[in-house]
């Protein structure tokens, strides 16, 4: 379509001070900014709004939500564009020839809210092939995850690979690299990645590094052992070479609190050694992950199978409970978010934990199928990331339908407004107290772009018209944790592609997305 967006204030994503300009939009590309006379196009009067870059999400797990519910609604409300699936080392591709891929599928359940969804691919170029099938709403990128990889070829052992397996790993990795895939990432808490060590990440940040990729890190311990954990992805970084980002960087438990401020030194020191080193997070006080990564990893071993039954002896039950004490975040502090839909735990969807015994009856009976919120974080030092010079935004949730499969239970707000919520609360944590638009969009579109290595992010002619416009006066959201599923003020026009998809705060049915191929 052929569209003029007049009088519209465009924050174009460089960081750029705004300006008063009209915005051509016709076969998909931005044709012009400035004073635009084009007679045979269609005119919007914008005037007041921001006109921006759609927001590029970077981390994000809607692997599978996107195949359920493609029109992406809980994305696109926000002003989403391009997600950037595959993070947390969670990935669902590839998957190797002989490994067990029912074990893998349980392993990632995190992502796995809609069991209709078959697993018909089995590498990169065939999820990416599946995405552009369903015609998605936005576009789609992926991330390697080092899960797939780690089980597809060793296993769920607690051992280190082999040579030979670290070889077929690296071989898997280069080949989902060249389908398309923007990166590696890996998620040390979770079976079995908690049983990784150093020579097979060397292994593969090296393969990553080769072909130019972003390492992208859930660190081991975001509570008591941030610091060490954050070194070891900035150390892999320096001796491979190669780009690191540190996701969903934050302290959790009230004992570490601050602690942030002492791992973006770390991040500081390794930047002016010249290591390409970045962070992300999103504007909330409080994480969602599954349950069952407060386990210890010896009772992971195995897969989702072994762990349930080891659950239910009453010995090892004894033995996790004595290490949960002293925890750093406790029950009162910590919902149940999801479970399986009609299963008995249904009930205590939205309900704080009661009590170790109640944990272990649910992680028992649903293993990693258990979602958690947890909080015990820091006002403090969500600003401090928020205003360091290596920060981008990023959602870190799903997407999701209200109506569909995957809106059942109490999703993570951060699903429906996470990038108003920034625009709205913290835009001016830019340093000096500054009300400064053009950095904050910066966070959300051309920063967080460039560490996927994304053609995406900036409002320029001949770019593609992945395009956002919001009220800066009402931009807001309005998703809670008691009332989650519920869109944002102030977002007026969302485009991919080109295509209206948003119009009014209403989804026009259009799916114009399409599945992002990085050829580097």
């Amino acid at each position: 379509m052929s569209l003029v967006l007049t009088n519209g204030v465009v924050v174009d994503g460089t960081g750029t001070p705004p300006r008063r300009a009209d915005v051509l939009v016709d076969g998909g590309l931005v044709q012009a900014v400035g004073s635009i006379d084009a007679p045979a196009a269609e005119v919007r009067d914008v005037s007041g709004a921001v006109v921006c870059p759609g927001f590029v999400d970077i981390h994000t797990h809607s692997d599978l939500t996107v195949l359920s519910g493609p029109q992406a609604l809980s994305k696109v409300h926000q002003g989403v564009t391009t997600e950037v699936v595959g993070n947390c080392g969670l990935g669902v591709a590839p998957l190797p020839d002989g490994a067990d891929h029912a074990a893998i599928r349980a392993a990632v359940s995190y992502l796995d809210l809609d069991p209709a969804v078959e697993w018909t691919w089995r590498d990169v170029t065939g999820y990416l092939d599946t995405v552009a099938a369903v015609r998605p709403s936005l576009n789609i990128a992926t991330l390697t995850g080092h899960l797939p990889l780690r089980a597809g070829v060793v296993g769920f052992d607690d051992r280190p690979a082999t040579a030979g397996e670290l070889a077929r790993m690296v071989d898997l990795l280069e080949a989902s690299f060249a389908a398309g895939s923007v990166g590696l990432s890996t998620g040390l808490v979770y079976a079995p990645l908690c049983y990784v060590r150093d020579a097979e990440l060397l292994a593969l940040a090296r393969a990553a590094a080769a072909h130019d990729r972003v390492f992208a890190w859930h660190v081991r311990d975001y509570a008591d052992e941030l610091l060490p954990s954050v070194a070891q992805a900035l150390d892999i970084s320096r001796q491979t070479g190669g780009r690191v980002q540190i996701s969903h960087l934050t302290a959790v438990g009230r004992r570490n609190w601050g602690t942030v401020l002492r791992a973006l030194e770390l991040v500081d020191v390794a930047r002016a050694e010249g290591v390409d080193a970045g962070v992300d997070i999103y504007p909330y006080l409080y994480g969602n992950a599954p349950l069952a990564q407060l386990l210890p990893a010896w009772a992971q071993e195995g897969g989702s199978d072994a762990m349930a039954r080891r659950l239910r002896d009453d010995d090892v039950r004894a033995r996790i409970r004595s290490g949960w004490q002293g925890r750093a975040v406790g029950w009162d502090e910590i919902t149940v978010s999801w479970v399986p839909p009609g299963s008995r735990a249904e009930s205590l969807v939205g309900q704080a934990v009661t009590s170790d015994d109640q944990a272990l009856d649910l992680l028992a009976e649903h293993t990693t199928q258990v979602l958690m919120i947890a909080g015990g974080r820091s006002e403090d030092d969500l600003r401090a990331v928020l205003a360091h010079p290596a920060a981008v935004v990023a959602s870190d949730g799903l997407c999701l339908d209200p109506y569909g499969v995957t809106g059942a239970g109490a999703p993570h707000p951060r699903s429906y407004g996470c990038f108003p919520r920034y625009l709205a609360r913290y835009r001016g944590d830019d340093g000096d107290g500054g009300d400064d638009l053009a950095a904050a969009v910066a966070r959300c579109t051309s920063a967080p772009a460039r560490v996927a290595g994304l053609d995406r992010g900036v409002l320029r002619p001949g770019g593609a018209a992945d395009l956002v416009v919001f009220d800066p006066d009402r931009i807001a959201d309005s998703a809670t944790i008691t009332e989650p599923q519920t869109y944002p003020d102030g977002i007026d026009l969302v485009m991919v592609g080109g295509e209206i998809v948003i119009d009014g705060g209403t989804h026009t049915g259009r799916r114009p997305g399409k599945a992002i191929r990085t050829r580097r």
